[in-house]
């Protein structure tokens, strides 16, 4: 059917005069309200790891070490309290090299509240990571601090407002179609939140013939480069579809091979075919897999079993 003004206007007075049209041409409010709030979720995650990799480049600059990926980073997480702390009391790197060990490991001790199984080798590695690390001109290290502590002051506000929202999505979800999400929460390592960002992009699953159609809708389709005897091994997605459905589906692909022996032995089985872009692809792929189960649940009205 054509899409011209007279005709929408036709399709419009048709469904709501003598419902010649059974198909709705909108999910109702309250999949509007979910969908606002799961969005915005996304926003705000998006926004966080924007933030994220900006305070990295400014940590780098000041601590070269510690944001360098090597076995021998003192913090496994350097957003944490005890990195926080770290990089914002410390004014520059050499404070923290003239520092005794046994000053640095009360400190390690008191900022991280005694977390560290062995607050010394933290401490030594800290040291160690600060005499190896890039000096800076004295007038830089100012600057970085205010923006380095300016961006942990973001994070944490941003991790709050997230919270705020998961709370927000969570209650919501509630009054909506609750045979959708009953299937959907009953796959072990699909959550309330994330559950609520599939089925706020979904809407119905009857709209969809097949989780071919599904897939293509979230975009989660790669175009095939092949001549002759060549098939090339780099296919990129084609992210033409909805971004948010595919943020969600491949957010929940990342928990649920970790939680279902299935999918993470497929995702072992993607990550190792490949050389390149190994994790990226190999959840892609899961989140593929994952569509055709989700799929099935939601079309069958079934709550997911693992027997």
């Amino acid at each position: 059917m054509d899409k011209t003004d007279h005709l929408d206007a036709y399709v419009i007075a048709d469904f709501a005069r003598c419902g010649k049209i059974s198909s709705s041409p909108w999910r109702g409010s309250q999949f509007l309200a979910l969908q606002r709030l799961t969005r915005h979720r996304f926003h705000l995650v998006h926004t966080l790891v924007s933030e994220k990799n900006w305070m990295l480049s400014n940590i780098y600059l000041k601590f070269s070490e510690l944001a360098v990926n090597n076995r021998d980073k003192p913090f496994s997480d350097i957003y944490g309290a005890t990195s926080c702390s770290a990089l914002t009391e410390f004014y520059s790197l050499d404070e923290i090299v003239y520092k005794s060990i046994d000053d640095l490991t009360q400190f390690v001790i008191k900022k991280s509240k005694n977390r560290f199984k062995d607050p010394v080798k933290v401490a030594t590695l800290l040291k160690q990571a600060a005499k190896n690390s890039y000096r800076l001109d004295k007038m830089a290290y100012e600057p970085l601090n205010i923006a380095i502590s300016s961006s942990f002051n973001v994070i944490k506000a941003l991790e709050n407002e997230i919270k705020t929202v998961d709370k927000a999505i969570e209650k919501t979800v509630k009054g909506l179609n609750p045979s959708q999400y009953q299937s959907l929460i009953s796959v072990n390592g699909i959550g309330p939140v994330i559950s609520s960002g599939i089925i706020s992009e979904i809407g119905t699953i009857a709209s969809f013939q097949s989780h071919d159609k599904l897939a293509k809708f979230a975009g989660l389709t790669w175009r095939k480069r092949q001549s002759g005897n060549y098939s090339s091994d780099e296919t990129e997605m084609t992210k033409t579809g909805n971004p948010y459905l595919r943020y969600y589906l491949i957010e929940a692909a990342s928990s649920v091979k970790n939680h279902i022996p299935e999918f993470k032995e497929y995702y072992r089985k993607k990550y190792y075919e490949v050389t390149t872009h190994q994790h990226k692809r190999a959840l892609a792929l899961t989140a593929r897999k994952l569509v055709r189960m989700i799929f099935a649940l939601l079309s069958k009205n079934r709550i997911y079993s693992n027997y």
